[in-house]
Protein backbone atom coordinates (compact mmCIF):
# COMPACT_ATOMS: atom_id res chain seq x y z
CA UNK A 1 0.00 0.00 0.00
CA UNK A 2 0.95 3.60 -0.47
CA UNK A 3 0.04 6.51 1.34
CA UNK A 4 -0.06 10.21 1.81
CA UNK A 5 1.03 11.89 5.05
CA UNK A 6 -0.56 15.10 5.62
CA UNK A 7 0.52 17.47 8.29
CA UNK A 8 -2.48 19.91 9.56
CA UNK A 9 -0.33 22.75 11.78
CA UNK A 10 -3.53 24.97 13.54
CA UNK A 11 -3.46 27.60 15.47
CA UNK A 12 -4.38 25.48 18.86
CA UNK A 13 -3.18 21.77 17.80
CA UNK A 14 -1.70 19.84 15.11
CA UNK A 15 -3.24 16.57 13.12
CA UNK A 16 -1.69 14.12 11.18
CA UNK A 17 -3.98 11.95 8.62
CA UNK A 18 -2.28 9.14 6.47
CA UNK A 19 -4.52 9.26 3.02
CA UNK A 20 -4.52 6.19 1.01
CA UNK A 21 -4.71 6.23 -2.88
CA UNK A 22 -8.44 7.03 -3.23
CA UNK A 23 -8.00 10.10 -1.46
CA UNK A 24 -9.63 8.54 1.86
CA UNK A 25 -8.26 9.50 5.43
CA UNK A 26 -7.82 5.92 6.70
CA UNK A 27 -5.49 7.27 10.55
CA UNK A 28 -5.63 10.81 12.25
CA UNK A 29 -3.88 12.08 14.84
CA UNK A 30 -4.05 15.28 16.66
CA UNK A 31 -2.25 16.88 19.81
CA UNK A 32 -2.73 20.12 21.48
CA UNK A 33 -0.25 22.47 22.66
CA UNK A 34 0.31 26.07 24.99
CA UNK A 35 -0.86 29.29 24.17
CA UNK A 36 0.79 32.45 25.87
CA UNK A 37 -0.38 35.36 26.62
CA UNK A 38 2.54 37.25 27.88
CA UNK A 39 0.51 40.62 27.28
CA UNK A 40 -2.60 42.58 26.42
CA UNK A 41 -3.49 41.14 22.60
CA UNK A 42 -0.23 39.57 22.43
CA UNK A 43 0.02 35.80 21.41
CA UNK A 44 2.65 33.45 21.20
CA UNK A 45 3.59 29.68 20.85
CA UNK A 46 6.77 27.94 21.33
CA UNK A 47 8.10 26.30 17.99
CA UNK A 48 9.62 23.56 19.99
CA UNK A 49 5.81 22.74 21.45
CA UNK A 50 4.73 22.78 18.10
CA UNK A 51 6.96 20.83 16.65
CA UNK A 52 7.05 18.11 19.39
CA UNK A 53 2.92 17.83 18.65
CA UNK A 54 3.12 17.17 15.18
CA UNK A 55 5.65 14.47 16.08
CA UNK A 56 3.29 13.04 18.54
CA UNK A 57 0.01 13.50 16.13
CA UNK A 58 1.73 11.79 13.64
CA UNK A 59 3.02 9.11 16.10
CA UNK A 60 -0.95 9.06 17.04
CA UNK A 61 -1.86 8.37 13.19
CA UNK A 62 0.56 5.58 12.28
CA UNK A 63 -0.17 3.39 15.42
CA UNK A 64 -3.69 3.15 14.28
CA UNK A 65 -2.54 1.25 11.28
CA UNK A 66 -0.32 -1.60 10.54
CA UNK A 67 2.09 0.22 7.57
CA UNK A 68 5.60 0.53 7.12
CA UNK A 69 6.75 4.03 6.69
CA UNK A 70 8.47 3.55 3.78
CA UNK A 71 4.89 3.06 2.23
CA UNK A 72 4.23 6.72 2.79
CA UNK A 73 4.92 8.10 -0.74
CA UNK A 74 5.22 12.18 0.22
CA UNK A 75 4.33 14.15 2.83
CA UNK A 76 2.24 17.56 2.43
CA UNK A 77 2.31 20.37 5.04
CA UNK A 78 -0.47 22.98 5.58
CA UNK A 79 -0.65 25.72 8.41
CA UNK A 80 -1.95 28.40 10.08
CA UNK A 81 -1.11 31.54 8.35
CA UNK A 82 1.43 34.55 9.28
CA UNK A 83 2.48 33.22 12.53
CA UNK A 84 6.05 33.87 12.50
CA UNK A 85 9.40 32.03 13.99
CA UNK A 86 12.74 33.13 14.06
CA UNK A 87 15.43 30.20 14.40
CA UNK A 88 19.38 30.08 13.84
CA UNK A 89 20.51 28.27 11.18
CA UNK A 90 23.28 27.15 12.79
CA UNK A 91 21.65 25.23 15.77
CA UNK A 92 18.38 24.71 14.15
CA UNK A 93 17.04 26.38 17.33
CA UNK A 94 14.42 29.34 17.59
CA UNK A 95 15.62 32.41 19.22
CA UNK A 96 12.08 33.78 20.36
CA UNK A 97 8.64 32.28 20.88
CA UNK A 98 6.78 32.61 17.95
CA UNK A 99 4.39 35.28 17.19
CA UNK A 100 1.32 34.40 16.01
CA UNK A 101 -1.36 35.43 13.49
CA UNK A 102 -3.50 36.92 15.95
CA UNK A 103 -1.39 38.81 17.83
CA UNK A 104 -1.86 42.87 17.93
CA UNK A 105 1.36 44.22 19.14
CA UNK A 106 2.44 45.56 16.14
CA UNK A 107 -0.66 48.30 15.46
CA UNK A 108 0.56 51.44 16.49
CA UNK A 109 3.38 50.70 13.61
CA UNK A 110 1.16 49.79 11.68
CA UNK A 111 -0.97 52.85 12.32
CA UNK A 112 2.35 54.68 11.82
CA UNK A 113 2.67 52.65 8.02
CA UNK A 114 -0.92 54.34 7.38
CA UNK A 115 -0.15 57.60 8.66
CA UNK A 116 2.79 57.86 5.88
CA UNK A 117 0.71 56.35 2.82
CA UNK A 118 1.67 53.39 2.71
CA UNK A 119 -1.94 51.76 1.98
CA UNK A 120 -1.94 51.71 -1.56
CA UNK A 121 1.41 51.04 -1.88
CA UNK A 122 1.23 47.59 0.52
CA UNK A 123 -2.09 46.49 -1.04
CA UNK A 124 -1.04 47.18 -5.05
CA UNK A 125 2.21 45.14 -4.29
CA UNK A 126 1.16 42.57 -1.58
CA UNK A 127 -3.11 42.24 -2.20
CA UNK A 128 -2.86 42.68 1.78
CA UNK A 129 -4.47 45.61 3.73
CA UNK A 130 -2.14 47.07 6.71
CA UNK A 131 -2.72 44.82 9.58
CA UNK A 132 -0.95 43.25 12.44
CA UNK A 133 -2.37 39.92 11.23
CA UNK A 134 0.45 39.55 8.15
CA UNK A 135 4.09 38.53 9.06
CA UNK A 136 6.30 41.78 7.84
CA UNK A 137 5.61 43.58 11.05
CA UNK A 138 6.35 40.77 13.17
CA UNK A 139 9.78 40.57 11.77
CA UNK A 140 10.66 44.49 11.83
CA UNK A 141 9.03 44.02 15.71
CA UNK A 142 11.55 40.97 16.30
CA UNK A 143 14.77 42.92 14.93
CA UNK A 144 14.12 45.79 16.94
CA UNK A 145 13.49 44.16 20.34
CA UNK A 146 14.71 40.58 20.54
CA UNK A 147 18.63 40.89 20.73
CA UNK A 148 18.97 37.31 20.02
CA UNK A 149 17.11 38.18 16.54
CA UNK A 150 19.60 41.04 15.39
CA UNK A 151 22.11 39.02 16.87
CA UNK A 152 21.67 36.30 14.47
CA UNK A 153 21.09 38.82 11.45
CA UNK A 154 24.08 40.46 11.98
CA UNK A 155 25.80 37.09 11.60
CA UNK A 156 23.72 35.62 8.44
CA UNK A 157 22.45 33.27 11.01
CA UNK A 158 18.98 34.02 10.98
CA UNK A 159 15.88 32.31 9.28
CA UNK A 160 12.53 33.54 9.28
CA UNK A 161 9.78 31.64 8.47
CA UNK A 162 6.15 31.00 8.31
CA UNK A 163 5.24 27.64 10.07
CA UNK A 164 5.38 25.30 6.98
CA UNK A 165 9.17 26.24 6.99
CA UNK A 166 10.27 25.79 10.33
CA UNK A 167 8.36 22.41 10.27
CA UNK A 168 10.40 21.61 6.44
CA UNK A 169 13.56 23.01 8.22
CA UNK A 170 12.88 20.36 11.13
CA UNK A 171 11.76 17.31 8.75
CA UNK A 172 14.83 17.75 6.36
CA UNK A 173 17.33 18.39 9.48
CA UNK A 174 17.68 21.83 8.90
CA UNK A 175 19.04 21.27 4.98
CA UNK A 176 15.67 23.40 3.65
CA UNK A 177 14.62 26.93 4.29
CA UNK A 178 11.59 26.96 1.99
CA UNK A 179 7.94 28.08 1.84
CA UNK A 180 5.60 28.09 -0.93
CA UNK A 181 3.99 30.62 -2.69
CA UNK A 182 0.97 30.80 -0.96
CA UNK A 183 2.21 30.60 2.30
CA UNK A 184 4.71 34.02 1.14
CA UNK A 185 2.18 35.39 -0.45
CA UNK A 186 0.65 36.05 3.38
CA UNK A 187 3.99 37.70 4.83
CA UNK A 188 3.16 41.72 2.88
CA UNK A 189 6.73 42.07 1.85
CA UNK A 190 6.35 39.42 -1.08
CA UNK A 191 5.21 41.31 -4.77
CA UNK A 192 2.61 38.62 -5.77
CA UNK A 193 2.54 40.03 -9.31
CA UNK A 194 6.37 39.66 -9.63
CA UNK A 195 6.46 36.57 -7.69
CA UNK A 196 9.26 37.67 -5.40
CA UNK A 197 10.28 39.10 -1.95
CA UNK A 198 9.72 42.99 -2.87
CA UNK A 199 13.17 45.25 -2.02
CA UNK A 200 11.43 47.37 -1.58
CA UNK A 201 9.00 46.71 1.25
CA UNK A 202 12.46 44.75 2.96
CA UNK A 203 14.15 47.92 2.65
CA UNK A 204 10.91 49.10 4.68
CA UNK A 205 10.85 46.65 6.99
CA UNK A 206 14.61 46.22 7.83
CA UNK A 207 14.68 42.94 6.71
CA UNK A 208 17.61 40.84 4.92
CA UNK A 209 16.55 38.96 2.01
CA UNK A 210 18.92 35.98 2.79
CA UNK A 211 16.93 35.49 5.99
CA UNK A 212 13.34 34.54 4.09
CA UNK A 213 12.83 31.53 2.33
CA UNK A 214 13.32 30.32 -0.98
CA UNK A 215 9.72 30.77 -2.44
CA UNK A 216 8.40 27.46 -4.56
CA UNK A 217 5.44 26.18 -6.25
CA UNK A 218 3.25 24.34 -3.79
CA UNK A 219 3.23 21.39 -5.18
CA UNK A 220 6.68 20.04 -6.13
CA UNK A 221 10.21 18.37 -3.97
CA UNK A 222 11.14 20.89 -0.90
CA UNK A 223 13.47 18.58 0.13
CA UNK A 224 13.44 14.81 1.99
CA UNK A 225 12.91 13.92 5.27
CA UNK A 226 16.81 13.55 6.80
CA UNK A 227 15.91 10.43 8.60
CA UNK A 228 15.47 11.51 12.02
CA UNK A 229 12.57 10.93 14.71
CA UNK A 230 9.53 9.02 13.09
CA UNK A 231 10.33 9.28 9.34
CA UNK A 232 13.02 7.24 7.65
CA UNK A 233 15.68 9.34 5.43
CA UNK A 234 14.32 10.37 1.89
CA UNK A 235 10.22 10.80 1.96
CA UNK A 236 10.05 13.93 -0.05
CA UNK A 237 7.89 16.68 1.32
CA UNK A 238 5.87 17.37 -2.09
CA UNK A 239 3.32 19.63 -1.50
CA UNK A 240 2.48 22.99 1.28
CA UNK A 241 0.23 25.67 1.13
CA UNK A 242 -1.42 27.81 3.25
CA UNK A 243 -4.69 26.53 5.43
CA UNK A 244 -7.57 28.25 3.74
CA UNK A 245 -5.73 27.88 0.10
CA UNK A 246 -5.28 24.09 0.91
CA UNK A 247 -8.81 24.06 1.87
CA UNK A 248 -9.97 25.55 -1.56
CA UNK A 249 -7.70 23.17 -3.15
CA UNK A 250 -8.92 20.15 -1.01
CA UNK A 251 -12.65 20.81 -1.66
CA UNK A 252 -11.72 21.03 -5.69
CA UNK A 253 -12.04 24.55 -6.23
CA UNK A 254 -10.05 24.39 -9.34
CA UNK A 255 -12.34 26.66 -11.88
CA UNK A 256 -12.12 30.03 -12.20
CA UNK A 257 -15.52 31.17 -9.83
CA UNK A 258 -15.27 28.30 -7.79
CA UNK A 259 -15.74 29.42 -4.05
CA UNK A 260 -15.87 27.52 -0.66
CA UNK A 261 -16.49 28.42 2.83
CA UNK A 262 -15.01 27.07 5.81
CA UNK A 263 -16.69 27.61 9.09
CA UNK A 264 -14.98 27.36 12.46
CA UNK A 265 -14.75 30.20 15.01
CA UNK A 266 -14.90 32.47 12.26
CA UNK A 267 -15.45 31.92 8.40
CA UNK A 268 -13.09 31.94 5.76
CA UNK A 269 -14.47 32.23 2.02
CA UNK A 270 -12.15 31.67 -1.01
CA UNK A 271 -12.75 32.07 -4.36
CA UNK A 272 -10.48 31.19 -7.49
CA UNK A 273 -9.43 34.25 -9.58
CA UNK A 274 -7.83 32.12 -11.92
CA UNK A 275 -4.58 33.88 -13.90
CA UNK A 276 -6.29 37.25 -12.78
CA UNK A 277 -5.57 38.90 -9.49
CA UNK A 278 -8.33 41.01 -8.18
CA UNK A 279 -7.86 44.84 -7.28
CA UNK A 280 -9.91 45.59 -4.07
CA UNK A 281 -10.80 48.74 -2.63
CA UNK A 282 -13.50 47.84 0.05
CA UNK A 283 -11.31 45.11 2.49
CA UNK A 284 -11.28 41.59 0.43
CA UNK A 285 -7.68 40.32 0.13
CA UNK A 286 -6.08 39.36 -2.96
CA UNK A 287 -4.01 36.43 -2.10
CA UNK A 288 -2.17 33.53 -4.19
CA UNK A 289 -4.11 30.07 -4.47
CA UNK A 290 -1.40 27.55 -5.56
CA UNK A 291 1.17 27.25 -8.65
CA UNK A 292 1.13 23.79 -9.39
CA UNK A 293 4.72 22.98 -11.64
CA UNK A 294 4.53 24.82 -15.39
CA UNK A 295 0.30 25.61 -14.73
CA UNK A 296 -0.15 29.37 -14.10
CA UNK A 297 -0.01 30.52 -10.93
CA UNK A 298 -3.63 31.22 -9.58
CA UNK A 299 -4.75 33.67 -7.50
CA UNK A 300 -7.66 33.97 -5.29
CA UNK A 301 -9.49 36.45 -3.14
CA UNK A 302 -10.78 36.05 0.57
CA UNK A 303 -13.15 37.85 2.53
CA UNK A 304 -12.89 36.95 6.51
CA UNK A 305 -16.10 36.33 8.91
CA UNK A 306 -14.74 37.18 12.50
CA UNK A 307 -17.74 35.37 14.40
CA UNK A 308 -19.58 32.04 12.48
CA UNK A 309 -19.40 28.89 15.06
CA UNK A 310 -18.72 31.53 17.87
CA UNK A 311 -21.69 32.86 18.30
CA UNK A 312 -23.22 29.16 18.66
CA UNK A 313 -20.42 29.31 21.23
CA UNK A 314 -21.85 31.45 22.78
CA UNK A 315 -25.16 30.24 22.84
CA UNK A 316 -23.69 27.00 24.94
CA UNK A 317 -21.04 29.18 27.34
CA UNK A 318 -22.32 32.33 27.96
CA UNK A 319 -25.97 32.13 27.76
CA UNK A 320 -26.36 28.43 28.50
CA UNK A 321 -29.51 28.07 26.31
CA UNK A 322 -28.03 24.86 24.73
CA UNK A 323 -25.80 22.24 25.96
CA UNK A 324 -24.00 21.47 22.54
CA UNK A 325 -23.59 22.96 18.97
CA UNK A 326 -25.56 19.82 17.67
CA UNK A 327 -28.73 21.03 19.50
CA UNK A 328 -29.26 23.87 17.19
CA UNK A 329 -30.34 22.04 14.29
CA UNK A 330 -33.39 20.66 15.75
CA UNK A 331 -34.26 23.42 17.88
CA UNK A 332 -33.72 26.14 14.39
CA UNK A 333 -36.04 23.66 12.64
CA UNK A 334 -38.84 23.39 15.37
CA UNK A 335 -39.77 27.24 14.24
CA UNK A 336 -40.68 28.09 10.96
CA UNK A 337 -38.75 31.87 11.16
CA UNK A 338 -36.86 33.72 13.35
CA UNK A 339 -40.40 35.70 14.17
CA UNK A 340 -38.48 38.65 13.14
CA UNK A 341 -35.78 38.63 15.07
CA UNK A 342 -32.12 38.85 14.15
CA UNK A 343 -28.55 38.84 15.76
CA UNK A 344 -25.89 40.83 14.30
CA UNK A 345 -23.12 39.22 16.05
CA UNK A 346 -20.60 41.78 16.20
CA UNK A 347 -18.94 40.63 19.08
CA UNK A 348 -15.62 41.89 18.13
CA UNK A 349 -16.42 44.26 15.34
CA UNK A 350 -17.57 43.41 11.80
CA UNK A 351 -15.14 42.20 9.07
CA UNK A 352 -15.93 42.53 5.43
CA UNK A 353 -17.55 44.07 3.41
CA UNK A 354 -18.12 46.73 6.53
CA UNK A 355 -14.84 46.34 8.40
CA UNK A 356 -15.92 48.25 11.53
CA UNK A 357 -14.15 47.52 14.96
CA UNK A 358 -16.58 49.68 16.77
CA UNK A 359 -19.72 47.54 15.60
CA UNK A 360 -21.08 45.37 18.39
CA UNK A 361 -23.59 42.29 18.50
CA UNK A 362 -27.13 43.25 19.05
CA UNK A 363 -30.19 41.12 19.11
CA UNK A 364 -32.76 43.01 17.30
CA UNK A 365 -36.69 42.70 16.18
CA UNK A 366 -37.48 40.65 20.14
CA UNK A 367 -41.09 40.54 20.85
CA UNK A 368 -42.79 39.19 23.84
CA UNK A 369 -43.58 35.82 21.63
CA UNK A 370 -39.60 35.12 20.99
CA UNK A 371 -38.35 31.94 22.29
CA UNK A 372 -35.34 30.04 22.66
CA UNK A 373 -35.32 28.50 19.58
CA UNK A 374 -36.25 31.87 17.68
CA UNK A 375 -32.57 33.00 19.13
CA UNK A 376 -30.95 29.95 17.97
CA UNK A 377 -32.46 30.20 14.70
CA UNK A 378 -31.19 34.26 14.31
CA UNK A 379 -27.87 32.59 15.22
CA UNK A 380 -27.23 30.12 12.60
CA UNK A 381 -29.01 32.69 10.12
CA UNK A 382 -26.68 35.17 11.20
CA UNK A 383 -23.66 32.95 9.77
CA UNK A 384 -25.74 32.76 6.70
CA UNK A 385 -25.91 36.71 6.22
CA UNK A 386 -22.35 37.50 6.92
CA UNK A 387 -21.97 35.00 4.02
CA UNK A 388 -24.06 36.54 1.46
CA UNK A 389 -22.16 39.91 2.44
CA UNK A 390 -18.70 38.73 1.51
CA UNK A 391 -20.05 36.77 -1.35
CA UNK A 392 -22.17 39.67 -3.02
CA UNK A 393 -18.75 41.91 -2.45
CA UNK A 394 -16.54 38.68 -3.56
CA UNK A 395 -19.08 39.49 -7.08
CA UNK A 396 -18.96 43.41 -7.59
CA UNK A 397 -15.24 43.29 -7.01
CA UNK A 398 -13.94 40.68 -9.65
CA UNK A 399 -17.45 40.09 -12.18
CA UNK A 400 -17.64 36.81 -10.92
CA UNK A 401 -20.70 35.21 -10.57
CA UNK A 402 -21.27 32.15 -7.79
CA UNK A 403 -23.30 29.51 -8.84
CA UNK A 404 -21.89 26.94 -6.13
CA UNK A 405 -20.91 27.17 -2.49
CA UNK A 406 -19.01 24.14 -1.28
CA UNK A 407 -18.37 24.43 2.75
CA UNK A 408 -16.62 22.97 5.07
CA UNK A 409 -15.66 22.99 8.77
CA UNK A 410 -17.37 22.18 11.74
CA UNK A 411 -20.74 24.43 11.41
CA UNK A 412 -20.86 22.90 7.82
CA UNK A 413 -22.29 19.36 9.25
CA UNK A 414 -25.39 21.77 10.36
CA UNK A 415 -28.29 20.56 8.13
CA UNK A 416 -30.64 23.73 8.83
CA UNK A 417 -27.82 26.11 8.15
CA UNK A 418 -26.24 24.28 4.98
CA UNK A 419 -30.19 24.61 3.75
CA UNK A 420 -30.34 28.40 4.80
CA UNK A 421 -27.34 29.31 2.84
CA UNK A 422 -28.73 27.57 -0.29
CA UNK A 423 -31.70 29.28 0.24
CA UNK A 424 -30.60 32.99 0.96
CA UNK A 425 -27.44 32.87 -1.43
CA UNK A 426 -29.58 31.46 -3.91
CA UNK A 427 -27.10 28.78 -5.26
CA UNK A 428 -26.33 24.95 -4.69
CA UNK A 429 -24.35 24.09 -1.51
CA UNK A 430 -22.13 21.48 -1.51
CA UNK A 431 -20.57 19.33 1.25
CA UNK A 432 -18.21 17.01 0.89
CA UNK A 433 -17.77 13.54 1.81
CA UNK A 434 -14.45 14.15 3.58
CA UNK A 435 -14.76 17.25 6.04
CA UNK A 436 -10.78 17.66 6.37
CA UNK A 437 -10.65 19.18 3.72
CA UNK A 438 -7.88 21.48 4.54
CA UNK A 439 -5.33 18.18 5.30
CA UNK A 440 -7.01 17.10 2.19
CA UNK A 441 -5.97 19.51 0.41
CA UNK A 442 -2.14 19.52 1.63
CA UNK A 443 -2.11 15.62 0.41
CA UNK A 444 -3.33 16.22 -2.75
CA UNK A 445 -0.93 18.52 -3.81
CA UNK A 446 2.08 16.44 -2.17
CA UNK A 447 0.39 13.58 -4.44
CA UNK A 448 0.61 15.84 -7.53
CA UNK A 449 3.84 16.76 -6.37
CA UNK A 450 5.50 13.38 -6.01
CA UNK A 451 3.58 12.09 -9.41
CA UNK A 452 0.91 10.05 -7.86
CA UNK A 453 -1.92 12.11 -9.09
CA UNK A 454 -3.09 14.66 -11.44
CA UNK A 455 -5.00 17.37 -11.16
CA UNK A 456 -7.35 15.48 -13.21
CA UNK A 457 -7.18 12.25 -11.48
CA UNK A 458 -8.13 14.53 -8.22
CA UNK A 459 -11.44 16.14 -9.81
CA UNK A 460 -12.69 12.43 -10.42
CA UNK A 461 -11.76 12.09 -6.71
CA UNK A 462 -14.10 14.57 -5.48
CA UNK A 463 -17.49 13.28 -3.44
CA UNK A 464 -19.80 15.53 -2.68
CA UNK A 465 -21.66 13.90 0.49
CA UNK A 466 -25.14 16.23 0.28
CA UNK A 467 -26.41 18.61 -2.56
CA UNK A 468 -28.68 21.86 -0.87
CA UNK A 469 -30.27 23.51 -3.65
CA UNK A 470 -32.61 26.84 -3.12
CA UNK A 471 -36.34 26.44 -1.78
CA UNK A 472 -37.08 30.11 -1.06
CA UNK A 473 -39.07 32.15 -3.47
CA UNK A 474 -37.17 35.90 -4.45
CA UNK A 475 -39.59 38.22 -2.30
CA UNK A 476 -38.67 36.08 1.08
CA UNK A 477 -34.94 36.07 0.08
CA UNK A 478 -35.19 39.64 -0.44
CA UNK A 479 -37.28 40.75 2.80
CA UNK A 480 -34.66 38.41 5.03
CA UNK A 481 -31.66 40.23 3.64
CA UNK A 482 -33.27 43.75 3.92
CA UNK A 483 -33.78 43.10 7.23
CA UNK A 484 -30.30 41.98 8.17
CA UNK A 485 -29.21 45.43 6.22
CA UNK A 486 -31.67 47.06 8.90
CA UNK A 487 -30.28 45.09 12.13
CA UNK A 488 -26.40 45.61 11.07
CA UNK A 489 -27.18 49.23 10.61
CA UNK A 490 -28.17 49.56 14.27
CA UNK A 491 -24.76 47.78 15.31
CA UNK A 492 -22.28 49.54 13.17
CA UNK A 493 -20.22 52.00 14.96
CA UNK A 494 -22.27 51.23 18.59
CA UNK A 495 -18.60 51.65 20.28
CA UNK A 496 -17.83 54.52 19.47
Amino acid sequence: MTYVLALDQGTTGSTAILFDLEGRPVAKGYQEFPQYFPHDGWIEHDANEIWESVLRATSEALAQVDIDTRDIAAIGITNQRETLVAWDRSTGQPLCRAIVWQCRRTADYCQELRQLGLETVIRDKTGLIIDPYFSGTKMRWMLQEVPAVAEAAAKGHLCFGTIDSWLISRLTGGAVHATDVSNASRTMVYNIHEQRWDPELLKLFGIAEDSLPRVLPSAGEFGKTSGNWLFPAGIPIAGVAGDQQAALFGQGCFEVGATKSTYGTGAFLLMNTGEMAATNTQGLLTTIAWALGDEPLQYAVEGSIFVAGAAVQWLRDSLGLITSAAETEALAAAVSDTGGTYLVPAFTGLGAPYWDPYARGIFAGITRGTTKNHLVRATLESIAFQTKDVVELMCSETGIAVDKMRIDGGASANNFLAQFLADILNVTVERPAVTETTALGAAYLAGIGCGLWTKADLVAKQQIEQRFTPKMVEAERTAHYQGWKQAVALALGWAK
